[in-house]
């Protein structure tokens, strides 16, 4: 069995006196494990850092075998990354999320978002955004997407700002009012056609919102918990946009 991928570096750990077992998000075969020999030797380690893009062929006498891989490097960012907590904290977190999916599983439209974000984690704005949208897409893909297209209520689009924490769908301002106790706010630059930026105050909310259901759907039912990475990037990009005047802080595309 032989494949050719491309892929971005999540991780490796040690394997033997010299090899390593290196954990790639790939394009089309999703995340990925496999041997990588003399993985520790000073020509590999810089391009064995968490972010880099590399062209992956993997090697294994059965599919289900652990495999072999060679690694070329194409994208050589993880130095660049190292230079700002948002970042360091943001790989880490990214990483935790994709491996809550099956391992091989395909999901071509995270490895994309994944690579965007991680050529934007310097910018906490947008950074913190794409994150947020990253969470929603990996809820998604496990099964519990939420509906924050329309009112549960009334079908509107207008004036969303609730989200209901037992369906994970968007309640309208006059539906919710009388409620608001019992649902969670709705940051409004994730209201459909929305075109605000995210705010300090927004990302707050957007984070409580997907860990909820992170934590209900996901980490809870499987014992676990989302890690000190995900507190890390949010309280790292919550820092950095205390130093970007308001009128500096890019609006959302």
């Amino acid at each position: 069995m032989e494949w050719t991928d491309q892929a971005i570096i999540l991780g490796v750990r040690r394997h033997g006196e010299n090899s390593v077992i290196a954990e790639l998000m790939t394009r089309d075969r999703g995340r990925h494990l496999g041997m990588v020999r003399a993985g520790r030797s000073r020509a590999m380690q810089p391009v064995l850092q968490p972010g880099n893009v590399v062209e992956a062929v993997w090697r294994a006498r059965l599919e289900e075998h652990l495999g072999e891989l060679r690694l070329e490097p194409l994208r050589l960012r993880a130095g660049h990354l190292m230079e700002s907590a948002t970042a360091v904290y943001g790989v880490q977190a990214l990483g935790a999320l994709l491996r809550l999916l099956p391992e091989r599983e395909p999901h071509g439209h995270l490895y994309e978002a994944l690579d965007i974000i991680l050529d934007n984690l310097h910018e906490p704005s947008t950074a913190g955004e794409l994150f947020i949208r990253f969470e929603l897409a990996v809820l998604n893909d496990l099964g519990f997407g939420l509906d924050l297209s329309k009112c549960a209520a009334t079908g509107t689009t207008e004036a969303l700002a609730f989200v209901s924490p037992r369906t994970g769908r968007a309640v309208s301002l006059p539906s919710g009012q009388p409620y608001a106790d019992r649902l969670l706010p709705l940051p409004q630059f994730l209201a459909p056609a929305s075109r605000l930026a995210a705010s300090q105050a927004d990302l707050t909310l957007a984070f409580r919102l997907t860990g909820y259901f992170l934590d209900r759907h996901v980490y809870e039912p499987r014992g676990l918990q989302s890690g000190a990475a995900r507190q890390g990037f949010l309280q790292a990009t919550l820092k950095a946009l205390e130093r970007v005047a308001p009128d500096e802080t890019p609006a959302s595309e």
